[in-house]
């Protein structure tokens, strides 16, 4: 069973970058598929050029500071809330990170991607190589799209719906925005840190982390000018946990990347780990987790090896629990926001009640800070019925 995952898991990375493009055979959205008052998606606007209309039927955008779009395009079998994951992963890339060496003010790098009209294109199906419609964009499917609390989510199945959103979206803001030098680019805002990028991937192609790549591969990442790219989506997909529950082996990217989480990088790679260390890219998830409403039971966001998706999991700090089945979640050590849905819904946390300050704030929001550090941390809680402690359950008031 090893030998034939990694076969696969060869074959599967060697294709992770389709980067933008024009195929032949379009794919059109057929009928109305807008869901319910999902914030900020709508229908195609009709400014935008024919083949977009044809080809989509749904759309959102986050704008630049400069006043300008980066387009999201959705076919009909795109979910809202894989279209709203899909935004909040883009935002969370453009996420100003405070005292970091390239991503204290990220505006330039958002005003760029805006000029050089970049565009997310979220596609029904699966990637089989080919580009299914007839504009330029980011390719995104559907099967690649994890949801947090939905059931790709929650198993962690690489084989049939590994989780690409973090990766093709990186694609789209390293190509679209931080720039990548030589060949087959556009221009860039941030040429130093795309300087570092290429030192630690020139290094770890030398030295074998990124595997026994074929030369022919080599050699077409090298014309694409798409090595950087390629070696940057698997160092970030393993500083999020996204290879955490990869069973084979314990490396990343199907097992051709030489680590698959934090401890990983800097022990393998340390010039890829200090690429994550306060350079650009945030510690935590910054964009508002919303939980599938088909969830049911406890979502963990404290690592449990038992709970393959908690590997992910972890580095979320804020989340919304949609629909209305009674969910719980469990606090990590990050300042978590957490609001309920039109269930019962249980916070819970890992030390006794006298441990935690809690106090009403304005808004029918409650604070519950630990007062043991580097436990449960801060956290902002809304529409949750009930705090669970270790010696203690607490039902919270109407009031609240």
């Amino acid at each position: 069973m090893k030998n034939q995952g990694n076969t696969a898991a060869v074959v599967l990375f060697l294709v992770t970058l389709i980067a933008c493009g024009f195929w032949s055979s379009p794919a059109l959205c057929k009928g109305a598929c807008i869901e319910e008052a999902a914030p900020g998606i709508g229908a195609v606007p009709a400014s935008m050029e024919p083949g977009y209309k044809r080809a989509f039927c749904k759309y959102t955008k986050v704008v630049a500071p400069n006043g300008n779009p980066i387009h999201i395009f959705a076919q009909d079998k795109i979910t809202d809330l894989q279209m709203l994951r899909a935004k909040g992963v883009l935002e969370h890339y453009l996420t100003d990170c405070p005292g970091s060496l390239y991503g204290e003010d990220k505006s330039a790098v958002a005003n760029r991607m805006a000029d050089n009209g970049a565009a997310l294109l979220l596609l029904n199906g699966s990637d089989d190589r080919w580009f299914p419609v007839r504009v330029e964009g980011q390719p995104l499917y559907q099967d690649e799209i994890q949801v947090e609390g939905g059931e790709w989510y929650m198993n962690q199945d690489y084989e049939h719906h590994r989780d690409a959103t973090f990766e093709e979206i990186l694609h789209l803001v390293h190509d679209f925005g931080i720039g990548v030098d030589g060949p087959h680019s556009l221009p860039g805002a941030l040429p130093g840190l795309q300087a570092r990028i290429r030192v630690a991937q020139q290094h770890a192609l030398a030295n074998g982390l990124m595997g026994d790549l074929p030369e022919e591969v080599v050699d077409e990442w090298t014309r694409e000018n798409s090595l950087s790219q390629e070696y940057l989506a698997a160092v970030v997909d393993s500083w999020y946990g996204l290879w955490g529950a990869w069973p084979w082996n314990d490396r990343g990217m199907y097992g051709q990347y030489c680590a698959k989480d934090r401890k990983g990088l800097r022990q393998n790679d340390p010039m890829g780990a200090a690429m994550m260390d306060n350079t650009f890219f945030h510690p935590y998830l910054t964009y508002n987790a919303r939980i599938d409403p088909g969830f049911e039971g406890t979502f963990s966001l404290r690592f449990d090896p038992e709970l393959p998706y908690t590997h992910h999991a972890r580095y979320l700090k804020d989340v919304t629990l949609t629909g209305d089945r009674s969910s719980n979640v469990r606090v990590n050590g990050y300042n978590n926001d957490i609001t309920g849905n039109s269930g019962k819904n249980t916070v819970l946390f890992s030390g006794n009640y006298a441990e935690y300050t809690i106090r009403l704030r304005s808004g029918f929001s409650i604070r519950v800070e630990d007062g043991v550090s580097n436990r449960d941390g801060i956290n902002t809680l809304r529409d949750i019925e009930v705090l669970t402690f270790q010696d203690r359950v607490l039902v919270l008031g109407s009031e609240t």
